[in-house]
Order: C-alpha cells, then sequence, then structure tokens
C-alpha cells in the first residue's frame, strides 16, 4: 500500500515539471526589462507541431523507471522497472509535444511579421499585442 501512494505522490509531484502553454507566467530573466509592444492584426492562422525538446522524455523515462521499480521481485522487479522506463519516456515525449499555431500578423505600424506561439487560441482578425526584446518577440497576447 505504501509504494502505490508512493507512486502516486511522485506522479503529482513530477506533473508539474510538464511547460504551461499560453499561461500568465513569464521567466525570471524577463523581469526588470524594458520591452516594446506593438498592436497588429492576425492575417493568417497555420497550425503546427512543435516536438519535444527532450526534456519530457527524459523526465518520463526517470519517472517510470522509479515507479516500475517500485513493483515485483527478482526478474519481475526488473521487467517492471524496463517498462515503466520505456513507457514512462514514450508518455513524457507525447506530454510535452505541443500543438502550436504560425501567425501572421500585419502590425500597426506597417510592417508583416511571422511567429510560431504555443498553443492554439488565436484566428484570424483578431487583434494582438506583440512583446518585443529588441528584435526577438517574448510573447503573443490577445488585445
Amino acid at each position: 500500500m505504501k509504494k502505490i501512494i508512493f507512486a502516486i505522490l511522485a506522479l503529482f509531484l513530477f506533473s508539474g515539471c510538464t511547460q504551461m502553454y499560453n499561461s500568465n507566467e513569464v521567466d525570471l530573466y524577463q523581469t526588470n526589462g524594458i520591452y516594446t509592444y506593438e498592436k497588429g492584426k492576425i492575417t493568417d492562422v497555420r497550425y503546427v507541431r512543435i516536438r519535444d525538446d527532450g526534456s519530457g522524455t527524459m523526465i518520463g523515462a526517470l519517472v517510470g523507471t522509479v515507479l516500475g521499480s517500485m513493483f515485483g521481485n527478482g526478474k519481475g522487479n526488473v521487467l517492471t522497472t524496463l517498462a515503466g522506463g520505456l513507457t514512462g519516456a514514450y508518455v513524457g515525449n507525447q506530454v510535452d509535444k505541443a500543438n502550436g499555431e504560425e501567425l501572421y500578423i500585419h502590425l500597426d505600424d506597417g510592417r508583416d511579421i511571422v511567429t510560431i506561439v504555443k498553443g492554439v487560441n488565436f484566428g484570424i482578425g483578431e487583434m494582438v499585442r506583440v512583446v518585443f526584446n529588441g528584435n526577438k518577440i517574448l510573447r503573443v497576447e490577445h488585445y
């Protein structure tokens, strides 16, 4: 029973490691900076799939291996550890993939830009605010 409770707690602990897309969170390095923004209108949207950078696979394999090692005895333990690691790697890879959108935006200053954002919630004709750090786009927000 203790193993099952520990396994459930580990799942909740490591589930916080996946990225939250389209949240209001910002990275620590983005604080106390001066950024510019432009308003614009989305002229086209193309749906894309963003590949896993490997972190989801690694975390999934680690969690799966730990959880799998808690079950079975002798050779059965080796098999559950191996199965847990492989299953965790697959699940972690699938969870960390993200749907995304390639946004074509006509800015109010006359420029046309293209950017890729994680998540799927922008539409053609929608007004957006594009936040820049120099020439780099930090985020696209609904306006």
